[in-house]
């Protein structure tokens, strides 16, 4: 792949291989349909009826990996599946998925999650709804009139648009954009990843020119064929992943025409957007066996978590340590446009009810070969994968709990730039207060320390911009395992960290605004007892003074890893 796609000819060899693989997933799926129900004895008569309730189940739809989850009434799961599929790098920067690789993931999860329920005594009836959750801005374009795919997905991370980004900001109206959507230019929206794709794939130069090329992110590549495909299924997305685009209007949650013609997507169809939680919106699914149970939420995966944490009141927070490291913070019924580098987005809207806002910090930095390289997860791969310091990830925290402190050791992990609430393009990742004395011990507490201090950054920026300062926070995600790294994190904020024990929030936000749909929930109060089990507390042990100089040294490294980048090394667009 990569720069030859931009011939005829390799676009056409894509299509065909994208063609047979899911020619061969479909017939895959037809073999392993779900085999009928055996007759039910006495005997397992009585076992499912002493297992009946009511459930909710949820599609995560992730960047390494699918799952589907069966939730009981209290939160917790009951059933569950994942499946990791390819990532594909076809140059230093670019980060792609196959849309059929991740169809077929979904496929696959759904049928093993729903064997182990039906496995358990319980009845396949008895799960009211499924939602879906999914990674955002990833992007995906594919033939009107057969469905097929025109490129492979372009990852949220991918930084080939990095050059057009750079040609945008110069454009009459870049300063709007804010405004409007919410979002300042940069490589993660959709918008960028479909215009680099009009401008170099062929393919879609053509179909979009014939009016038939469709554009979605993946939860809507996902609702689209899981719910009949070409002819019968369901296009649609919610406003928690459509304000990701560029193209919704952050106010009225709909397509705004200053945007489509800025960005020069006006022929593109693009799926309606329905509330976040909604009966019917989403449609059944079409095949299966849960076929005909009906999808009643989407959530783009951070707002998910948002909603699974319970933060429905302005003022709270969560922090998901993934991928990348995401915070968001529920800002109420307005939008708050940030002044110090953060990103407006939707928390969620149900049908029926006024669209929550959230501020939000994203701090990811792609690499090269190996990846989407964060301040998060994939900062720990960083160190495991290319440093060999560690065998395993979660071995970090107890490496670095075998030094009280750094050693004066700071890694300002911008491997390819800094996110908010730096927003600098030109840094790279630089260590700095290396001495004979720095030992393994000491870079590994340093990472989990950059987590923490960026996350600082973050909550410093969002109590300007909303006036509110935050008195404890949710967390959730790989790194949240790690009794170190938490008590590191509470230590570096001064504040409260709150860690439920059933750290599955993402998918169990999908399932609520399914469950809040088909009145499985009616009320926000119901949801009071919802993953309150065995929840840990971090209390800061930092005094104000020593947090303070320790802040103000990350400070000044993040200035001096500026500037190393050069803009012209490396021919992202292909050109």
């Amino acid at each position: 792949m990569g720069s030859s796609l931009s011939k005829s000819k390799a676009a056409n060899t894509l299509r065909q291989s994208l063609f047979a693989r899911h020619s061969s997933t479909t017939a895959a799926a037809a073999t392993t349909a779900a085999p009928a129900k055996p007759a039910q004895t006495d005997d397992s008569v009585k076992r499912a009826e002493k297992k009946r309730g009511t459930f909710t189940a949820a599609i995560d739809q992730g960047t390494t990996s699918s799952r589907f989850l069966i939730f009981d009434g209290s939160g917790m799961p009951k059933a569950s599946h994942q499946v990791e599929f390819e990532q594909l790098y076809p140059h230093s920067g670019w980060i792609e998925h196959d849309p059929y690789e991740l169809l077929k993931s979904v496929n696959l999860c759904i049928e093993r999650a729903a064997e182990q329920f039906q496995e358990q005594g319980y009845c396949l009836e008895d799960i009211k709804a499924i939602g879906i959750t999914n990674q955002r801005e990833t992007t995906i374009v594919w033939d009107t009139e057969t469905g097929h795919p025109l490129h492979n997905a372009i990852v949220w991370p991918d930084t080939r648009t990095s050059r057009l980004v750079h040609e945008l900001r110069k454009r009459e109206g870049a300063d709007k954009l804010p405004e409007l959507c919410g979002l300042p230019l940069s490589t993660y929206p959709s918008s960028v990843k479909l215009l680099w794709m009009l401008r170099h794939v062929p393919a879609v130069t053509a179909a979009h020119k014939a009016g038939r090329l469709s554009f979605g992110t993946v939860d809507t590549w996902l609702l689209y064929n899981l719910t009949g495909g070409v002819g019968k299924g369901r296009y649609v997305t919610d406003p928690s992943n459509a304000s990701r685009t560029m193209f919704c209007n952050i106010r009225t949650l709909e397509y705004d025409n200053f945007l489509l013609d800025w960005f020069g997507v006006r022929g593109v169809n693009l799926p309606e957007i329905v509330p976040s939680s909604d009966p019917d919106a989403y449609g059944v699914l079409a095949e299966g066996a849960l076929k005909g149970t009906r999808i009643a939420g989407c959530l783009g995966d951070q707002s998910a978590a948002l909603v699974g944490q319970c933060a429905f009141s302005p003022g709270m927070a969560k922090n998901t340590y993934g991928t990348g490291c995401f915070l968001l913070y529920n800002t109420g019924y307005e939008p708050v446009i940030s002044k110090n580098g953060l990103l407006t987005t939707v928390g969620y809207a149900f049908k029926g009810q006024k669209p929550v806002y959230a501020l939000e910090e994203t701090d990811v930095a792609p690499t090269d070969t190996t990846g989407s390289i964060a301040v998060a997860g994939s900062a720990v791969k960083f160190l495991r994968d290319n440093l060999g310091i560690i065998k395993h990830s979660h071995e970090i925290g107890e490496l670095a709990s075998d030094v009280q402190d750094s050693g004066g050791v700071v890694f300002v992990t911008a491997f390819s730039g800094l996110f908010a609430p730096y927003w600098i393009d030109d840094a790279l990742g630089t260590i700095f207060g290396m001495t004979q004395f720095t030992t393994k011990s000491h870079i590994a507490r340093a990472t989990i320390e950059a987590i923490c201090f960026q996350t600082r950054a973050i909550l410093d920026a969002m109590e300007r911009d909303s006036g509110t300062a935050l008195h404890a926070l949710c967390v959730d995600g790989g790194m949240s395992n790690s009794d170190v790294c938490m008590q590191i994190q509470a230590d570096i904020l001064g504040l409260e960290i709150d860690r439920p024990q059933m750290r599955e929030t993402t998918a169990l936000g999908a399932a609520i605004a399914a469950g809040f749909a088909m009145d499985v929930w009616k009320e926000f109060d119901e949801l009071k007892g919802i993953n309150r089990n065995d929840r840990s507390t971090f209390w800061p042990k930092t005094t104000e003074a020593s947090r303070e100089k320790l802040y103000a040294n990350w400070k000044r490294a993040v200035e001096r890893s500026k500037g190393w980048l050069n803009n012209d090394r490396v021919d992202d667009d292909g050109e």
